[in-house]
């Protein structure tokens, strides 16, 4: 693959962070985010619960022994 192929595979999307620049390519290492600031402060707010997955609670089912 020639660089000018790499280049072609280069996107500019937004850093789900701070919302600057972010190169989503394999040569960001940090993709989506911008830099690895970025990317620890999104770890961190998943570490703390910050984020949330919304779940139904599960349903118990009578049929299953005990």
């Amino acid at each position: 693959m020639s660089s000018q192929d790499i280049k072609t595979q280069e996107r500019i999307v937004p850093c789900p962070t701070c919302r600057g620049d972010s190169i989503f390519a394999p040569s960001n290492m940090w993709r989506p985010f911008c830099s690895q600031r970025c990317r620890q402060i999104d770890l961190g707010a998943w570490a703390s619960e910050s984020f949330a997955v919304e779940a139904s609670p599960p349903v118990e089912d009578d049929s299953l022994p005990h």
